[in-house]
């Protein structure tokens, strides 16, 4: 058991330090030269990663998001498995899966106060995605449907992650009978993640959320141009 205490412990802080790289600000500054802590709504998640780059950075970024809670879930796995107890499992109706569930909500955690960027970051959404599904695929499906049943729709993407997290706990618990201990970091999870959203809440009590959008290719390569002439600019004056 106390072998186990410690890989759990280092598989906690594995998915703090892998899901807090913040790909969103990486693919945004290499591909566009933008900080997309200051444009936008200022977060680095991909929605608005689409509205002021462009949807190519915001598809690398939902991908590099999402893989990097599937890479740090099934690492958990492998790892957890190589000292778990006789008396253990890791199914999603045992008493072991508890451990999996403080991981998945250290992967969230990451995202959301990345350690690279003084405690701030993204929203949880795309790396709980991922993270669910290695966790356990239904949770993640399960998620994905509701997101979509209310985003597609309305095009408010806050309104869908917001209603996917708070059914993650609901789900576990009544649908695939998740052991109430191994619910209760999903339970944090799902505080944390609507939390995040608190000014996307107030907004859309108020009317004032944007829908989804994604900057268009003109826009971008106009971003692109005024960044050359600019470093131009700053050459022909150096010399």
């Amino acid at each position: 058991m106390d072998a186990f205490l410690v890989m759990l412990a280092l598989c906690m802080a594995a998915s703090i330090a892998i899901c807090g790289i913040p790909f969103g600000l990486i693919v945004s500054q290499r591909m566009a030269g933008v900080d997309v802590r200051e444009v936008g709504s200022g977060n680095i998640g991909m929605t608005n990663v689409a509205r002021t780059v462009g949807g190519s950075a915001a598809a690398i970024t939902f991908a590099l998001d999402v893989g990097k809670g599937v890479l740090s879930m099934a690492l958990t796995r492998l790892l957890l498995g190589l000292v778990l107890p006789s008396n253990m499992a890791l199914d999603h109706a045992s008493t072991g899966f508890a451990a999996l569930t403080v991981v998945y909500a250290c992967c969230v955690a990451g995202h959301v106060f990345s350690p690279y960027l003084g405690f701030h970051g993204g929203k949880g959404i795309s790396v709980g995605f991922g993270a669910a599904l290695a966790l356990w695929w239904p949770i993640g499906l399960c998620l994905l449907v509701v997101f979509m049943a209310l985003a597609l729709p309305t095009r408010y993407v806050s309104a869908g992650s917001i209603a996917a997290a708070v059914s993650l706990p609901i789900q576990c618990l009544l649908l695939w009978h998740v052991t109430p201990w191994a619910t209760v970091p999903l339970a944090a999870v799902a505080a944390v993640v609507v939390w995040a959203h608190r000014s996307n809440i107030v907004k859309l009590m108020h009317g004032r959320e944007s829908r989804f959008s994604v900057k268009g290719a003109e826009g971008l390569r106009d971003r692109l141009k005024e960044k050359m002439a600019a470093s131009r600019a700053d050459e022909h004056t150096k010399e």
